[in-house]
């Protein structure tokens, strides 16, 4: 019944040619009234479902063609969510990994084809093969066989100082948020997790497959490569990633950490029951702490649609090649859903992905983030969603919500391309 309403909103919104109180002797900007149509169908999303506050940008390969900020950043004092308003990005961070090594790469600090063991104070081996060296291609391609378990789940976020536990009713499922005092550095913390003599090595921290023999999502190795980045470069990830990708793209507004940004523009994130969570961040910060806007992430999704054009400005054409390059083989997998046109775990590139229908990118989902970047290589034209309400383990919520909005977007690309094509952008 909500997608219906929805679809009706769409349909009412695309019939009216001109609002009541135009002025009849004024053209009508057709641009204008695609954007107004598109507002309205996601105010009405937002109106009607769980969602507190989201913002979307559609882009093409010439620039942002839309972005817009829905519903409320801050459920109590009813600030709205804008394209400006900050948040983290989840998974979607991870992106920028590839990006970081492929520019490390091109500095002459590492090859993609390199043991690990080379840059690496501490031993990480798989135990059950241990005459298996892990290379950092196969990090960036999540066939390292190291393996998230519960010592990452139960301990890698944290609460950031001054933010008290007991705000949150129940724990987000699989997540849990620990206290500040618990933080630790993100290489010691490696370190316990890999090494078999660590304090948080467990059997299961590394699989039964060999180093490059299947698909295994790891957050954990995509860590373990941010910092090998900092130990082949000599800098901090944080000072890296913002040098060489977050500035030379005018991200201001974006950063690693609370301390990075504009606090008085960063949403408060919900539970799906719209409990507040506190805020929080992450000892492997790299795998999804990025804290940016719709809008800053816009030029980013501008970049990569541009770099796998060839027009690219971070790397050099050979090095976006490899970074968009399909690594892996059908015998890399247990099983893959050719359906699902957004999902990037189907095909691999370097801490990216394309699905099965045509897009490339990635998803993020954290406690009160959920998060879409991908772009149609095809056609040039890219979407960016970023939500601040937990959709959990709601599916008919993420049908009738997620994809909704994401839907609704694509009922518009040709009138907004078009009139950017007019317009000689």
């Amino acid at each position: 019944m909500k997608y219906l309403v929805v679809t009706l909103c769409i349909g009412i919104a695309l019939s009216s040619c001109k609002p009541a109180n135009a002025d009849p002797n004024k053209p009508i900007d057709s641009n204008q009234t695609a954007r107004d149509s598109l507002t309205a169908a996601l105010d009405s999303i937002q109106k009607n479902g769980q969602i507190n506050g989201f913002a979307v940008a559609m882009v093409n390969q010439h620039g942002v063609l839309y972005e817009k900020g829905i519903g409320f950043s801050n459920r109590a004092t009813k600030e709205v969510y804008t394209e400006n308003t900050l948040q983290h990005i989840a998974s979607v961070s991870k992106t920028l990994i590839g990006i970081a090594l492929l520019k490390a790469q091109e500095m002459g600090k590492l090859k993609l084809d390199d043991p690990i063991q080379n840059y690496l104070p501490f031993t990480v081996i798989n135990p059950n093969h241990p005459n298996e060296m892990i290379t950092i291609r196969q990090l960036a391609t999540h066939t390292s066989s190291i393996q998230d378990t519960d010592q990452y789940m139960n301990r890698a976020w944290v609460l950031t100082k001054n933010q008290d536990l007991t705000e949150v009713s129940t724990d987000y499922p699989a997540q849990r948020l620990n206290p500040s005092e618990h933080f630790a550095k993100m290489d010691q913390y490696l370190k316990s997790y890999l090494q078999t003599n660590g304090g948080y090595f467990q059997a299961d921290n590394y699989s039964e497959f060999r180093p490059g023999e299947r698909y295994i999502y790891s957050n954990v190795g995509a860590t373990l490569c941010a910092l090998i980045i900092e130990r082949a470069t000599g800098q901090a990830y944080n000072s890296f990633t913002e040098e060489h990708i977050l500035l030379p793209l005018g991200m201001q507004a974006s950063g690693w950490s609370l301390e990075d940004v504009d606090i008085t523009k960063h949403s408060r994130l919900y539970r799906n029951d719209h409990t507040v969570l506190p805020f929080y961040t992450a000892i492997t910060y790299p795998d999804g702490m990025l804290i940016s806007s719709s809008s800053d992430m816009a030029k980013y999704l501008v970049e990569l649609i541009k770099a796998y054009r060839g027009e690219g400005t971070l790397l050099t054409k050979e090095s976006y090649q490899e970074f968009f390059r399909e690594q892996l083989e059908d015998k890399h997998f247990a099983s893959r859903n050719a359906e699902n046109p957004y999902n990037g775990d189907y095909s691999p590139a370097l801490f990216i992905g394309h699905s099965a229908l045509g897009y490339i990118g990635h998803s993020g989902g954290d406690a009160g983030v959920g998060t879409w970047m991908y772009f149609d290589k095809k056609n040039s034209t890219g979407r960016y969603i970023v939500i601040n309400t937990d959709m959990g383990n709601d599916e008919r919520a993420k049908e009738l919500e997620y994809y909704a909005i994401w839907d609704t977007m694509n009922e518009y690309f040709d009138q907004l391309s078009s009139e950017s094509l007019a317009r000689g952008n």
